[in-house]
C-alpha cells in the first residue's frame, strides 16, 4: 500500500511539472504574440551567428518586469560562456565565461 501511494505522488508530482511547463510556453508564446518578447529562433540566431557552437541550455526569465533570455553555449575551442539578452530587444546583455 505505502509503494503504491508512493508512485501515486510521484505521477502527480509529474503532472504538475508537466503542466508548469506547459503554462510556461503559453506565457511566452502570448508575450511574443503581445511583441513584450521576442521568438527564441531569433535570439538563437544571433547567438549562432556571433558565437558558433553548441546550444547547451535556454532558460527564459522574467526579472523587474523584463524578460531575459540566457543561453549557454559549448564554443567551437571547448569553452563554455553563458549569453544573456534582452527578451525584447534581443541586445546582448552580458557574456561570461565559465570556469571548470
Amino acid at each position: 500500500m505505502k509503494k503504491l501511494c508512493f508512485s501515486f505522488l510521484l505521477a502527480l508530482l509529474a503532472c504538475t511539472s508537466t503542466l508548469q511547463a506547459d503554462d510556461d510556453h503559453e506565457v511566452a508564446r502570448r508575450a511574443v504574440e503581445r511583441g513584450e518578447l521576442l521568438p527564441l529562433s531569433q535570439i538563437l540566431a544571433a547567438t549562432e551567428r556571433e558565437f558558433p557552437g553548441r546550444v547547451l541550455e535556454v532558460e527564459l526569465e522574467k526579472d523587474d518586469g523584463r524578460y531575459i533570455y540566457e543561453i549557454e553555449v559549448l564554443l567551437q575551442d571547448g569553452r563554455v560562456i553563458e549569453l544573456t539578452y534582452d527578451g525584447k530587444t534581443g541586445k546582448l546583455l552580458e557574456t561570461e565565461i565559465e570556469d571548470d
